[in-house]
């Protein structure tokens, strides 16, 4: 690009010039290391941005199964008179599954002979998974799927189960009951 000025020419250089060095030369190696640098402090943060939700995302639920089981309280340990039958008795627990949290109705038949043991008994068949209940007049639980029955310690009296009630470790501390699912 021309202009004209008292009558000289002269030429007007690109913008993106070498500050007056030869056309074609190589760019200041400063300038170029800078932006190598930054561009790759870029790239890393960016790698890290997207990378380290996706590392947890994908090993979260994995790292999560490892954990310990907690108690759970039933409550008051006096609300089971001993000797009496089976006192069906509910709690609410938070269930983690990846990032979901939910809340689950756990129900147990609990008894005891003497007041300070205590014996506590999912209430889900082990056949088929219906819900057991208990039968006075027969002494035992009752499954109505196919008439299975289970004796008061949750042994398979009657039917196709193949095992006894599953039993889950319990504790009494501070004359509250609790009990250890799995």
């Amino acid at each position: 690009m021309t202009y004209e000025d008292d009558g000289k020419l002269g030429s007007l250089e690109s913008a993106g010039d070498n500050g007056g060095d030869e056309e074609g030369a190589a760019p200041d190696p400063e300038r170029r290391r800078f932006l190598i640098v930054g561009i790759t402090a870029i790239g890393c943060g960016i790698a890290t941005a997207i990378g380290v939700p996706a590392a947890i995302y994908v090993t979260g639920s994995a790292r999560a199964t490892g954990a310990e089981q907690a108690w759970i309280r039933l409550g008051s340990a006096t609300s089971v008179e001993p000797g009496a039958p089976p006192t069906l008795m509910k709690a609410t627990v938070s269930r983690r599954s990846g990032y979901r949290v939910e809340e689950q109705e756990v129900s147990v038949f609990v008894t005891t002979g003497n007041g300070t043991d205590f014996l506590v008994l999912s209430n889900i068949c082990t056949h088929l998974g219906c819900r057991v209940r208990w039968v006075e007049d027969q002494d035992g639980f009752f499954c109505p799927c196919h008439n299975a029955v289970f004796g008061p310690e949750g042994d398979v009296r009657q039917g196709p189960p193949p095992r006894p009630l599953d039993r889950y470790e319990s504790m009494v501390e501070d004359g509250q009951l609790y009990f250890k699912e799995g």
